[in-house]
């Protein structure tokens, strides 16, 4: 956003990365539903879509999504609160339902040792158990699991090979934390962060180098802030986007080491300058002053010493303009566009009317499908319709259109194509 922000980013030492839609895509899904002794499914995901459906956490939309997938329907609850944090609580007629962590969950209802055992496996296998009790009964678990984005990991090693530490914030228990973080390859896992919390680790790792904190949430907004560089998503919230200093308008972690990599050729060009001007005017003055005359019967007309003046503004001009020659430098990523399935011959002619669908990762909100749509609508003789559930765009073609160039259009737009049927 600023000149000090595009100065300070290529020197920071510390990495901090928010879990939740940052590391990962932030569309969690119910895995699991372990209802306590005494309960059915149906009895566990109903109280707890009832609990849910006022809470703003991204966790809470995946049991709501079930729930609907169910088609079940919500009691009416009144007294909610949401503790950050911790939970929720609420009143259903008379009764007290509770929905949280293990620790809060705890305080409220009896928690079998079997139950807390089957919790700890879910964790390590990356997923948040999320327990929910009804008065001092358990009614039961429901795990959620958030998939890690595609090009976090490759993201973490970029930055990790630039030198510079990776460290992972997360709410959730340190067992779930600790498996997110070997997926992604971080150095470094903070657990059990209150959204209030944030900030304070932030201030902690200050004084280990200088840090940038990347998130896209409203709880981010303090930690971006308090952060030597606050980087937002672009796919975020305005608050965090508003608290940052740098925006990664295509969402894609793998813009973060691409930041800071623009930040050092930024600085790196303003150095050349700065030495080839000291350089020519510590040459060029006292030469142009008449300085060496009485030694060396040097001197320099003052027609030639203008020229020499304005061809020393344009070598600057001209050495900063290199920087437009800029390109992120991104590693190959695993999941690449299987060669077959790109079109070779640019010349080959397509079926008028053909449709085809391409397979998109990346996307995760409407505004990204929305990118895309457009990206591909306005390619001449393309009708394109993009699903952000089947992570799809359906192409009609009127006209001749390579699939090279459909693929070129998406990966434009700051998405990749991973297949075309």
């Amino acid at each position: 956003k600023t000149a000090v922000s595009l100065e300070e980013t290529g020197k920071v030492q510390i990495v901090a990365l928010d879990k939740t839609g940052t590391i990962t895509s932030g569309q969690p899904e119910v895995t699991d539903i372990l209802p306590a002794e005494g309960f059915s499914e149906e009895q566990l995901l109903t109280l707890a879509f009832s609990l849910e459906q006022k809470s703003e956490h991204p966790l809470a939309k995946a049991v709501l999504k079930k729930a609907e997938e169910r088609k079940l329907h919500a009691y009416e609850i009144s007294d909610f609160q949401a503790l950050p944090g911790n939970g929720l609580t609420a009143r259903l007629d008379g009764s007290l339902l509770y929905g949280g962590n293990y620790s809060f969950i705890s305080g409220k209802a009896t928690v079998p040792d079997s139950v807390r055992r089957q919790s700890e496996a879910l964790a390590e296998n990356g997923k948040t158990p999320l327990f929910f009790a009804k008065d001092q009964s358990l009614l039961g678990i429901i795990a959620v699991a958030d998939v890690i984005k595609e090009d976090s990991p490759q993201a973490v090693r970029e930055l990790q090979n630039m030198g510079i530490r990776v460290v992972m914030l997360t709410g959730d228990n340190q067992k779930t934390a600790n498996a997110i973080g070997a997926q992604a390859g971080v150095d470094e896992v903070i657990a059990g962060v209150l959204p209030d919390g944030k900030e304070s680790v932030i201030r902690a790792l200050k004084e280990q180098g200088k840090v940038a904190m990347v998130g896209d949430g409203i709880n981010d907004a303090p930690a971006l802030t308090r952060a030597d560089i606050g980087i937002a998503i672009g796919a975020g919230t305005d608050i965090a986007i508003d608290a940052a200093d740098v925006v990664l308008m295509k969402s894609r972690l793998k813009d973060v080491p691409a930041a800071i990599r623009l930040s050092r050729a930024t600085l790196r060009n303003i150095h050349e300058n700065l030495f080839w001007a000291f350089f020519y005017n510590v040459v060029g003055i006292p030469l142009a002053a008449g300085v060496w005359y009485p030694i060396f019967g040097w001197k320099l007309n003052p027609m030639f010493a203008a020229a020499a003046m304005s061809f020393s503004s344009a070598f600057v001009v001209g050495n900063a303009l290199r920087l437009r020659l800029f390109r992120p430098k991104y590693a190959k990523t695993t999941t690449a566009l299987p060669k077959e399935n790109i079109q070779k011959e640019s010349n080959h002619k397509e079926e008028i009317g053909m449709k085809k669908v391409l397979k998109i990762e990346g996307m995760m909100c409407n505004h990204c499908t929305g990118r895309v749509e457009k990206a591909l609508n306005d390619l001449e003789g393309v009708t394109a319709e993009v699903s952000l559930e089947g992570k799809s765009a359906t192409v009609t073609l009127s006209k001749d259109v390579s699939d090279e160039t459909l693929v070129q259009t998406v990966t434009d737009a700051g998405y990749e194509v991973v297949d075309i049927q």
